[in-house]
């Protein structure tokens, strides 16, 4: 099977590329080498590799400045999951795209099916619902829509990182409290985007998260605690609970976008790791060889005070 991995250099792109199956040959690009806002370029990249399957991990994920960059998040979300699908179509390949719980509008008391109604609060939420739409649409036997949440790994810029850079420079950290999701690690991730490479009778759109809930704030927590606990940070790290309402954003965020991930764990024989245990990986996996490609920023979807 020949795979073509666009958002290659990304943090998911990473570990699919750390963990492809035996047998699978590879073609990684990242944002330099294929611009999948660019139909010509995608027509050009499809034709050129012949791919069995495309993994699109590309993405657009500057959730507040999408707010007024409206152009740039729909040429990558919206417009660049249908140049996808499109040269896809023409080449016989299928298209495994990636997509997320922010197309929910979070008012739901109950975790989303697949099928629930979407109602994304945000440009970021809006141009990935779109690209959602052209793939069903364009390709709607051979491709598949897998929304996830909170996704963070040992390298890239990440909750995680930003959590054990704020709390190790000032001993605190004050966390949104009342959004609710599940974090969910690369490498998870990773394993059930292969798993449906290799799947072609399942199709349409499925979810996947870690399994459990939490708050951001829930996540610092256990953050602190786990990283202490490897020497990562110093003991007694004060995590405090704050609104939404007190770090206001550009973007709204959903309050509540746990994702219902049975109909997709019924068709595949695997288990998702609860979230802490993940979590626990990703720290032993930082300890053991800490990353040069995480630059220290906050990135723009992170619900932690800034001035901590």
């Amino acid at each position: 099977m020949k795979v073509l991995l666009t958002g290659a250099q990304g943090q998911v792109g990473c570990c699919l590329l750390a963990s492809a199956p035996p047998g699978v040959t590879t073609v990684a690009l990242g944002r330099a080498a294929l611009d999948i806002g660019d139909g010509e370029a995608v027509h050009r990249a499809l034709a050129a590799h012949r791919p069995d399957v495309i993994i699109n991990a590309a993405a657009y994920t500057a959730v507040d400045r999408a707010e007024t960059e409206v152009d740039a998040a729909r040429r990558v979300n919206g417009q660049g999951p249908r140049n996808l699908a499109l040269a896809a179509r023409d080449c016989g390949a299928r298209l495994v795209h990636i997509s997320t719980d922010f197309v929910f509008d979070g008012r739901s008391g109950t975790p989303y099916a697949p099928d629930a109604p979407t109602a994304p609060l945000g440009v970021y939420g809006l141009t990935k619902l779109e690209g959602e739409q052209a793939v069903r649409a364009l390709l709607p036997e051979a491709s598949v829509v897998l929304r996830t949440a909170w996704v963070y790994a040992a390298r890239g810029t990440n909750f995680l990182h930003t959590m054990l850079r704020v709390m190790r420079q000032t001993g605190q950290a004050r966390v949104v409290a009342d959004q609710v999701g599940t974090p969910t690690a690369a490498d998870s991730l990773a394993a059930v985007l292969w798993a449906l490479a290799g799947r072609p009778d399942i199709r349409g759109v499925q979810h996947f998260t870690d399994a459990g809930v939490a708050s951001w704030y829930d996540f610092a927590v256990a953050i602190a605690e786990e990283a202490a606990a490897r020497g990562q940070l110093p003991p007694g790290v004060r995590v405090t609970a704050i609104a939404t309402e007190d770090y206001p954003t550009a973007a709204r965020r959903p309050g509540y976008s746990v994702l219902d991930k049975r109909a997709l764990l019924a068709a595949l024989p695997m288990e998702p790791r609860h979230w802490r245990v993940s979590l626990r990986r990703v720290l032993d996996l930082i300890s053991a060889a800490p990353s040069p490609y995480n630059d220290g920023q906050m990135p723009s979807n992170t619900p932690v005070c800034p001035s901590c």
